[in-house]
């Protein structure tokens, strides 16, 4: 696997340039200082148009198209939409290898990428400015769909399953990830090179194999066959908005809770002194307070308790009980638990408590939060994913995130983009999708000359991006946004709008649904939401 030590290469990073204009100041404030329902709008809206907008059904029209064939659907929404044309009026070229210039004029129509027309192509056969792909193969070059690994491209030549697999997912951003998953096993023996591109479209659910253990890299994709896979990448982008869940330490700094289905409310502790009980539960007035905004927005309410593995001492059913009592004392709908960080030896005892509370507990909600599979780092293995989800109405994954204070600026991306996608991927065997919460921290990681030094709200991030001698990047391998104040002294990684939508993107992949909010209290849009490229499409038949 590839290595993520050191420090963040030039090329990675995207340099935001900032206004020098101080009279802005407040103005700027007022406009970035969003809350972060207004950001998950903007996904949903984003997820919603970024790409062309459904058709309804229709004949396919192609007399060579049987409505019995098994791609029927797929074609005839591929046409609708127009993604493809057929090869003359009544027929469509079923049976028919796709070209490689047909596949990126079809990703260019399907992302929407405004359309690039250089003086000079970048391949050796891709010179001539009047053919119906020039500015196709350009425009899928420039967006990184196809590298420049030898001098041609080889316009003409039927695109095996393979190229188109790695076409997929490098049109999706996700190149880098598939280069760590070349190590991940894959069931498919006939598969020698781009291991890790296969492996990621297989998983995302955009290929199958031609058998449970082929995938037939080299036979060439029929036109039938790229229809198919380009509708499946559609439907993942077209998924509905995720549904809103999050967590409200206090009432003071509430984020606006409209269209929140459940708010975990105060941070009670649970722990054990010869017997499982309660601390730091909120003071009557404010828990009231918070209780009150909750509800008000129509959000379930459901009392949040933390702990450690010690709490597991004690008999699950009495901790359940204990636990439930609290619950309805609290005035809430449920429970939100969170013990964190469990071992092999607590997991048939976190496994008991939770089908406890799920007795105890009758129809109120529980929400369980797990630590997420690892692709690098420590892993915590006292979860019984499958087993938890039985009893859970939710499991809230928390994804690992790794450190790395080597070199001068510190690597430290929040919910890091390749261990949401290995979580996930792990998962979706083990856990129904509709069952699974993603975890978004809404706060920063503070570093000050290389050592960790805690938390920043939004309100301190969004200060410190207002300071002209900060510099503000975005990590195009980490998916995740930091800036560098004090001469590069200070440091902060957090999840602005467009990581954000980046980690909601790879879980609507996974049919992931449903995203939770770390805090409530701490939250902001930094303008930067944007899913793809708007433009001109390829204007050219396929």
């Amino acid at each position: 696997m590839s290595s993520r030590q050191g420090a963040i290469p030039v090329a990675s990073v995207k340099i935001r340039k900032k206004s020098d204009a101080k009279g802005a100041k407040n103005d700027n404030m007022k406009k970035r200082l969003q809350r972060i329902c207004s950001c998950v709008l903007l996904c949903a809206a984003l997820l919603a148009a970024a790409l062309p907008a459904p058709a309804a059904a229709s004949s396919t029209g192609f007399s060579d198209v049987p409505e019995s064939h098994w791609a029927a659907d797929a074609i005839r929404r591929a046409v609708d939409l127009g993604l493809f044309h057929g090869q003359t009026k009544t027929r469509f070229g079923l049976g028919q290898p796709m070209t490689r210039a047909a596949a990126v004029v079809t990703l260019c129509r399907l992302f929407g990428w405004e359309t690039v027309t250089p003086e000079k192509g970048s391949y050796q056969d891709n010179q001539d400015r009047d053919t119906w792909y020039y500015s196709a193969v350009e425009t899928a070059y420039a967006h990184g769909a196809i590298t420049h690994q030898t001098d041609t491209f080889r316009p003409e030549d039927p695109i095996t399953r393979e190229e188109l697999a790695v076409m997929l997912v490098r049109a999706m951003g996700y190149g880098t990830i598939a280069g760590l998953a070349q190590e991940l096993p894959i069931p498919f023996r006939d598969v020698e090179t781009n291991a890790g591109y296969v492996a990621m479209a297989y998983e995302l659910g955009l290929v199958n194999g031609t058998s449970s253990t082929t995938f037939s890299p080299d036979r060439t994709a029929t036109r039938e066959q790229a229809a198919v896979m380009l509708m499946r990448l559609y439907d993942s982008y077209h998924m509905a908005a995720p549904d809103k869940v999050g967590i409200a330490p206090a009432a003071e700094g509430l984020a606006d809770l409209t269209g929140y289905g459940a708010v975990a409310v105060g941070s009670a502790r649970l722990i054990y002194a010869g017997e499982a009980r309660l601390t730091g539960t909120m003071e009557e007035e404010p828990a009231a307070a918070l209780l009150e905004a909750v509800t008000s927005a129509g959000a379930a309410p459901l009392l949040r308790v933390s702990g450690t593995s010690t709490v597991l001492k004690g008999e699950p059913a009495q901790t359940a009980e204990m636990l439930a009592a609290a619950v309805k004392d609290s005035g809430c709908q449920g429970l939100f638990l969170d013990l964190a960080e469990l071992s092999s030896a607590q997991r048939e005892a976190f496994t008991d408590l939770v089908e406890d509370l799920r007795d105890q507990l009758g129809d109120q909600l529980l929400y369980v939060v797990v630590e997420a599979p690892v692709w690098q780092g420590t892993a915590y293995t006292g979860y019984d994913y499958a087993a938890l989800a039985e009893s859970a109405d939710r499991l809230v994954v928390r994804v690992a995130a790794y450190e790395n204070t080597e070199g001068t600026i510190p690597v430290a991306p929040l919910e890091p983009l390749e261990e949401v996608y290995y979580a996930l991927a792990e998962l979706q065997d083990q856990v129904e999708s509709g069952k699974l919460c993603l975890l978004l921290t809404t706060t920063g990681s503070g570093w000050s000359n290389g050592r960790h030094t805690g938390v920043l709200s939004a309100e301190e991030i969004e200060d410190l991006l207002d300071s002209p001698r900060t510099r503000d990047y975005y990590s195009d391998r980490y998916a995740c946004a930091y800036l560098t104040a004090d001469d590069g002294r200070t440091v902060v990684w957090y999840l602005n709008g467009e990581a954000a939508l980046e980690r909601i993107r790879m879980a609507a992949l996974f049919g992931v649904d449903q995203i939770c909010l770390s805090d409530l209290t701490s939250v902001a849009d930094y303008e930067n939401y944007r899913l793809l490229e708007g433009g001109a499409a390829a204007n050219t038949a396929v």
